[in-house]
């Protein structure tokens, strides 16, 4: 009873999972020990079986193998034809999302780029109409400036043969006296006087004709720079714009 006893305390039972709804069961006994009586167990009275009995247990096992196997293959195959028909499913959903985006982002960059030429072409026409502007305007002034001192020079100039008409009357009526060619030769000196001082005064007025053409010229130049870099700059938005709706395509394509 003691030696049973010892067996039993000595004895070590592992339990382990092994596959879904079966366990496997590892004993571990101790070592023998030495000069222990084992018990002895009573002998069991033998049952006759016979061969076809036998045959005929193998036979139903084997059936029950394979009924277990031809289950577990249709079970493993309606889940892989699950598995394939929510991949099918996945996949058919991926390119739906996939061809709406890319229709989307097609339409959007469509109403983009009308909106963009919109936008360009209003541009165009501000400038056109702006620059039409400007022409007229310097044209308004420069027939202006020139009216006025057009006007101001024949002032000047009726003003001074006013004068020297006046000059030369004064001169005549106190040179009465005198010999006629005393008087030619006064004459001739109010003239000459008379002549230069014109000049003079026309060569003033014709330099602040040309520096008022010089600076007029400088404004329009200065003007012209300035819409030149307005187109540059639309221009180089056109660009951009162009090189971001190729990225896009190569993107589209790729994806």
């Amino acid at each position: 009873m003691l030696n049973a006893c010892m067996n039993v305390e000595s004895t070590e039972i592992r339990c382990q999972e092994k596959s879904k709804g079966g366990l496997c069961y590892e004993v571990i006994l101790a070592e023998p020990a030495v000069n222990v009586a084992l018990p002895k167990l009573p002998p069991t009275q033998g049952k006759n079986v016979s061969a076809e009995e036998i045959e005929e247990k193998l036979k139903a096992a084997e059936e029950r193998r394979l009924s277990l196997e031809a289950k577990k293959m249709a079970d493993w195959s309606a889940k892989m034809a699950k598995i394939e028909e929510a991949s099918r499913k996945k996949d058919e959903l991926d390119k739906e999302f996939k061809t709406h985006a890319k229709e989307v982002l097609h339409t959007k960059m469509e109403q983009y780029e009308e909106k963009r030429e919109q936008q360009i072409s209003e541009i165009k026409e501000k400038l056109k109409t702006h620059a039409a502007d400007i022409e007229k305007t310097r044209q308004s002034l420069e027939q202006q400036k020139v009216e006025e001192l057009q006007k101001h020079l024949e002032d000047k100039l009726r003003n001074a043969a006013t004068l020297r008409d006046d000059n030369i009357k004064k001169i005549l009526d106190r040179l009465k006296e005198h010999n006629t060619d005393k008087l030619n030769e006064v004459r001739a000196a109010c003239y000459q006087t008379e002549a230069q001082k014109t000049t003079e005064k026309t060569r003033v007025i014709e330099n602040k004709l040309s520096t008022a053409e010089q600076n007029r010229e400088k404004e329009l130049q200065k003007k012209l720079e300035n819409i030149r870099k307005h187109e540059r700059r639309a221009e180089l938005v056109r660009q951009n714009k162009a090189a971001l709706a190729q990225k896009t395509d190569v993107t589209a394509s790729s994806g």
